[in-house]
């Protein structure tokens, strides 16, 4: 598979799994406005995705969008690990979500000067989102960090779990260095000290803590998940497997 495509599926890997994420407190989330809310992001995430899924299978010169969601196996997906954790409860949800905008709003302003058109296209779009969605999760965690004892107890706890899946986003291989010197990439070592400021001063407005560091997990990007894929991609996939080709 070319360079490209690989880091384009990356890119449309992130935005599909946790749009599916979220799309799952669809009717379950803690009043109607969040519901709403949640639900909006994920159409945005989902609308990320489908543009660089359709760029992909532009690129392979084979398949489409759809190819590409629901007839990959798990080990084909490229997605970061911090995305596919489990909702769990709500503090859980903003924090994976806080860090992710963060993360986004640091890579989608950089690679809006790609040498490739249709990449710095794509990330023009997605910056608006993206700016909105880091409101929204800094926002709640500012909101929970300073609320009730038990607020901020799950808040810093949930803080606590992710941090581990966060060296990911900084990782860089043979893939991004290559696409870096074409001009074409972001190198994520040059979103760390961005990202890093942003989550350091949120942390610090919502009176948590910064996790000390731990043993860090990776390896998403190149196939290596967690227990949790496999079955949300059971899940989402189910019905194009079953009636292979089926169109709303």
């Amino acid at each position: 598979m070319k360079t490209l495509t690989h880091y384009v599926l990356r890119l449309g890997d992130n935005g599909l799994v946790l749009s599916q994420r979220l799309g799952a407190w669809c009717g379950h989330a803690p009043e109607l406005e969040i519901d709403l809310a949640l639900a909006n992001i994920g159409l945005d995430l989902l609308g990320q995705a489908r543009n660089f899924l359709t760029y992909a299978a532009e690129l392979e010169g084979e398949g489409d969008e759809d190819t590409l969601a629901f007839q990959r196996d798990e080990r084909q997906f490229s997605n970061l690990l911090l995305v596919e954790q489990p909702n769990g409860n709500f503090a859980d949800t903003i924090a994976r979500q806080y860090f992710i905008d963060a993360w986004h709003v640091a890579l989608f302003t950089r690679l809006t000067q790609s040498q490739d058109r249709q990449l710095a296209a794509i990330a023009a779009k997605s910056i608006k989102e993206a700016r909105y969605h880091l409101r929204f999760s800094r926002g709640w965690l500012e909101r929970l960090g300073n609320g009730t004892a038990l607020s901020t107890q799950k808040m810093q706890q949930a803080v606590n779990d992710l941090w581990r899946f966060t060296a990911e986003l900084f990782e860089a291989d043979e893939i991004d260095l290559a696409l870096v010197a074409e001009g074409i990439a972001v190198d994520p070592r040059s979103l760390r000290a961005e990202w890093e400021a942003e989550v350091f001063a949120g942390l610090s407005e919502a009176t948590l803590s910064v996790p000390d560091e731990s043993a860090y997990r990776s390896g998403g990007r190149k196939g290596l998940h967690t227990e949790h894929l496999g079955p949300m991609l059971a899940e989402m996939q189910y019905l194009q497997r079953v009636y292979p080709g089926q169109q709303w």
